[in-house]
């Protein structure tokens, strides 16, 4: 993957100084910062509540801050993405994005985006799915190809195909970006710089999400140490205080304001906030087989969502599902597990089974419950925990909970306290089968940390649907994907371990068939006495695959000239002792650009030899 570089002397084109915003009296942002510069792509990092989102608005100017100085290049053009987007006033799809174009803008790119993207731009916005108006709002905000673009999680309801689809997109783009994603992998593949909101302030660090967490780590270890510190200074002075001599009174008095500015500090100090720590609660051991299916199917109308479908789910199996929205990944979950009665087939659930569900929709939720009524079931003040008895108000604050949220109305919470509130209950109830469809959705890094530990360490049986591909190959054990991804036709297949392992099955699988097929018209075309049919095509080339065809050798050949570049840098023998860090990024970079290459390259092979035997 191809990213631009930022010109290091070029001035930034938006910048954020010392932002100040308080809501109900609490500091949210407390002296911010944020800095764009010419193909810079940043994400933006925090736990839930950390003011993210309301740092980005701010940036789009979607919203004031109560201080602080804003500065947006008067030429620069900023698009972005809506979380809940409005569609007031447009008939279909196509003409809500092609209101995002300015002046000169290409209309065909707002085609070409809504192909990729799914649509075909006649929808009505009004009867759009969550994940469809997503698709919609991305298309017109990269229709016009800013010169920054402002991201809020934009993964969100989208499938794994088109996530990746929307990587290489944003690695091609020429602009600038600020994103804010829990899709690891996502961060990954797209961003150079990583700014982390903490406490109301920010921090930056010039390299991409991948290297954020062991830096974290680091920041805040160190300010341990400095806090430890400070404490002890306390200390001397205080003993000094005591049994110093009194003399120099002027001399005393200095050291005695110093010391009440250290107190000050060390009293005013507010430390990271804390991780949950939890645990799910026991229940009794289930049978060795849990779900046993054979042969089960579901249609609906003329279209088949499960074929003949079987398998044998057994205690501690940790079953991932996956495929596009729309494949029938929900309606296969609810088959398994009994909410749904296959069409044909048969299956049998195990003995004991203690089942806890987490709906992607969030439905088991009542959203004008309080907090402390949907943990306890309305039972008073307690609920039950691995057999004892917690006060409601204790145990919400394992989940980072502030006791007097107990009597907020679940409405007022955003959705990732909305999430962090089902898995609360969750964890609470004694469970041996784990249900869990789109568990991802909403947490922030830290409690994503959590639930993964959860999965992978759960003793009892886990399924479940994401499009995380980091989180599926952190938890699973097998993972069920349809057998043709492009257009499902009902039929599923089991790969053994997590996605990149699917992958790589997968691939193999195809590099198999090929050399196969290739061995047979080998032997049909020396066979004696026979001519050689002319092979017939057996279909064409998608409009992507041949967009790709067409403009890999040109980002091939780019990855190459940056390759060059960064390498006769490397070839100077006095870099490394004159600049350390400078050695190291350009070896990081020069890293990053091989596997590219090597990617783009494997793709046009691929794509070379399909057009090769279509065209016969």
């Amino acid at each position: 993957m191809i990213f631009p570089e930022p010109d290091a002397l070029a001035p930034p084109i938006l910048k954020l100084d010392d932002i100040f915003l308080t809501f109900g009296g609490t500091p949210l942002l407390a002296g911010a910062n944020l800095q764009v510069e010419p193909g810079d792509r940043i994400c933006l990092v925090g736990r839930n509540g950390s003011g993210k989102s309301t740092l980005m608005k701010i940036a789009a100017g979607l919203a004031e801050p109560q201080s602080g100085e804003i500065f947006r290049h008067p030429s620069v053009t900023i698009r972005y993405l809506h979380q809940a987007p409005d569609f007031d006033g447009y008939d279909t799809v196509q003409a809500y994005a092609d209101a995002g174009l300015g002046p000169g803008d290409d209309h065909y790119r707002v085609t070409y985006l809504l192909q990729h993207l799914g649509l075909t731009g006649e929808e009505d916005p009004k009867r759009l799915s969550g994940g469809e108006a997503r698709r919609a709002a991305l298309a017109r905000v990269l229709a016009p190809e800013p010169d920054i673009l402002l991201l809020d999680e934009p993964t969100n309801h989208l499938d794994l195909p088109t996530i990746e689809w929307l990587e290489d997109e944003l690695t091609r783009s020429r602009s600038a970006l600020v994103l804010i994603s829990h899709d690891r992998r996502f961060l990954e593949q797209v961003s150079t710089a990583t700014v982390w909101l903490d406490r109301g302030q920010s921090r930056r660090l010039d390299r991409g999400f991948a290297h954020f967490e062991a830096w974290r780590d680091e920041v805040l270890e160190a300010e341990e140490l400095e806090q430890h510190k400070l404490g002890k200074a306390i200390e001397r002075e205080e003993h000094w205080l005591r049994y110093g001599v009194t003399a120099r009174r002027k001399r005393n008095m200095r050291r005695l304001g110093e010391l009440q500015d250290m107190r000050a500090r060390y009293r005013g100090h507010k430390g990271p906030q804390g991780t949950i720590q939890a645990t799910v609660a026991d229940a009794r051991e289930s049978g060795k087989l849990v779900i046993e299916a054979e042969k089960i199917t579901n249609a609906y109308g003329d279209r088949t969502i499960v074929a003949p479908f079987s398998i044998r789910v057994h205690r501690g199996d940790r079953i991932g599902l996956v495929g596009p929205n729309g494949a029938g990944k929900t309606t296969l979950l609810k088959l398994l597990t009994g909410q749904l009665a296959p069409d044909s087939g048969t299956v049998k659930l195990g003995t004991n089974l203690e089942i806890a569900t987490l709906d992607q929709k969030r439905e088991d939720l009542n959203l004008d419950e309080t907090l402390a009524l949907y943990l306890t079931d309305g039972r008073g003040e307690t609920l039950l925990v691995n057999g004892e008895q917690r006060h409601v108000t204790g145990y919400m604050k394992e989940f980072l909970f502030q006791p007097e949220q107990a009597r907020t109305p679940i409405s007022e919470l955003s959705g990732g306290e909305r999430a962090r509130l089902i898995l609360a209950r969750i964890l609470a109830r004694p469970t041996n089968l784990l249900i869990l469809d789109e568990p991802t959705n909403d947490l922030d890094i830290e409690t994503l940390d959590l639930l993964q530990e959860i999965v992978a360490g759960f003793a009892g049986t886990v399924i479940l649907v994401s499009h995380d591909r980091d989180f599926l190959d952190r938890t699973v054990t097998s993972t069920i994907a349809p057998a043709n991804p492009e257009a499902p036709d009902g039929r599923w297949i089991e790969y053994a371990g997590g996605y990149s392992d699917m992958m790589a099955q997968r691939r193999g699988a195809i590099e198999e068939r090929r050399k196969a097929e290739k061995s047979e018209r080998a032997k049909t075309s020396d066979a004696p006495g026979e001519a050689a049919e002319p092979q017939k095509a057996k279909g064409k080339l998608s409009y992507k695959q041949k967009f790709a065809l067409e403009t890999l050798p040109k980002e091939i050949a780019k990855a190459e000239a940056e390759i060059a570049k960064r390498e006769e840098k490397m070839h100077d023998p006095a870099l490394f002792s004159r600049d350390p860090n400078g050695f190291a990024k350009l070896a990081a970079e020069l890293e990053k650009l091989k596997e590219g290459l090597a990617r783009m390259e494997e793709e046009w092979l691929e794509l070379e030899m399909l057009r090769e035997e279509l065209e016969g």
